[in-house]
């Protein structure tokens, strides 16, 4: 298929569960409020810890939307994907019963899936035995599982994938979508990620990697990217899903169309396991690549969603790689961090920032980077510092990097019929 006869990709729908909002609407005037996540762990005990502090979810309870004999059978990220899942869908407006469902597919990102549930039960086989492991351990812990019971959930028989890239997972996976639509392969994608690793083992794992805040006595102030004093990022948890659809599909039913996603880029460092390319040249490559796909030049960009990790290397480095991309209008350019609100969601991480960018474009609202105090001077762009900012926002492009050196951007426009 030529690049004219493209199919244009619209949003209809979002849902997002998230440590400062447990839908999409909260989630948003949370981050244009500056609303604050991140707060001391109460899921483990930490007392052995050198990183204490967590965006876990506030005023979840997995028994307001599934029955204990679900509960049993699933993951956390598994939940939090239908959770977030059937709001998109029911934002969305799509009528199942009247849709064509081997058109409609699920790809859903996850970084690290059941660490919760593989935990728990290598504990059980140490202190039981083999007899005593639980026959739902495999199910609960692959990471498919959540694109998998979002399809059962929603009843789709479209394209049906799990991505697994990292922090990179849930942005490839919108991409993925997005490109499925644009050639024709399914006329709608309910696509995003779910994450859940504020576990004993993953804060323990990311912690011995220094790779964690330990801003422990003052927890609001830990997440601080492009901030001088940053060190580390702070683990987060929950869902970010979309509903993408061939324009013509969203038009024909009347649907509300948010935005408009229209480029995608993706590269690999090739580098290091953890550490990105230097000069920030593989983030660069898909910032390029996405503009490029989007048509535009990056003058036209009014503001990106950075991956804006909160840890010395990421936030340099993502600043290298705008200024390589976006050469003098590298300094006009609005971007923020997310992060600094709801901490790190790993896998979800793209996901509910591509929600938060689909709200910008939509409502011509940048959210803020809080705890910025002390500036960095290798961290010299515009971080849209402490205060949301109204500014008109026709593009904007979210980034996300992973540890393996997986790079991906997504270029959202807005939608103009």
């Amino acid at each position: 298929m030529s690049s004219k006869e493209m199919k244009r990709v619209v949003v209809t729908g979002l849902g997002a569960l998230t440590p400062i909002g447990n839908n999409a609407d909260d989630y948003w005037q949370g981050l244009l409020a500056g609303r604050n996540g991140v707060g001391p762990i109460t899921y483990f005990d930490t007392t052995d810890y050198d990183s204490r502090i967590a965006a876990q979810l506030k005023d979840y309870n997995p028994e307001n939307h599934f029955d204990r004999k679900e509960i049993r059978k699933m993951d956390n990220f598994t939940r939090y994907a239908i959770v977030a899942g059937r709001e998109a869908m029911k934002d969305s407006g799509l009528d199942i019963a009247k849709a064509d469902i081997n058109r409609i597919g699920v790809i859903i990102g996850v970084g690290m899936g059941g660490v919760a549930t593989i935990e728990e039960q290598v504990l059980v086989l140490m202190k039981k035995g083999a007899k005593r492991v639980s026959p739902f351990l495999i199910p609960k812990m692959i990471p498919n599982m959540a694109s998998g019971m979002v399809s059962i959930e929603l009843g789709l028989k479209g394209p049906n994938s799990c991505i697994c890239t990292a922090c990179a997972s849930s942005t490839h996976a919108i991409g993925d979508s997005f490109k499925l639509i644009q050639r024709g392969d399914a006329v709608a994608m309910v696509c995003g990620g779910a994450e859940s690793t504020i576990t004993p083992v993953a804060i323990a794992g990311f912690g011995n990697m220094q790779a964690l805040s330990r801003h422990n006595d003052e927890p609001h102030k830990a997440s601080r990217p492009f901030d001088a004093n940053r060190d580390g990022f702070v683990m987060g948890e929950g869902s970010g899903i979309l509903v993408l659809e061939d324009i013509d599909h969203a038009r024909a039913r009347g649907a509300k169309i948010y935005a408009e996603i229209v480029g995608y880029g993706l590269s690999g460092d090739a580098f290091h396991m953890t550490a990105p390319a230097a000069m920030g040249e593989g983030g660069a490559r898909a910032m390029k690549m996405a503009i490029d796909d989007a048509g535009i030049t990056p003058a036209e960009v009014q503001y990106i969603n950075a991956h804006g990790t909160s840890t010395s290397l990421n936030d340099k480095l993502e600043t290298l790689a705008i200024k390589a991309v976006f050469g003098d209008d590298a300094q006009k350019v609005m971007l923020s961090s997310n992060k600094s609100m709801i901490g790190h969601l790993i896998g979800a991480a793209g996901a509910v920032e591509a929600v938060a960018t689909v709200k910008t474009v939509q409502n011509n609202m940048v959210p803020p980077t809080i705890n910025y105090e002390t500036p960095d001077p290798e961290c010299d762009l515009d971080c849209v510092p402490n205060v949301a900012r109204q500014a008109e926002v026709t593009y904007a492009i979210s980034n996300s990097l992973g540890f393996g050196g997986h790079n991906c951007t997504i270029c959202f426009k807005k939608f103009i019929a």
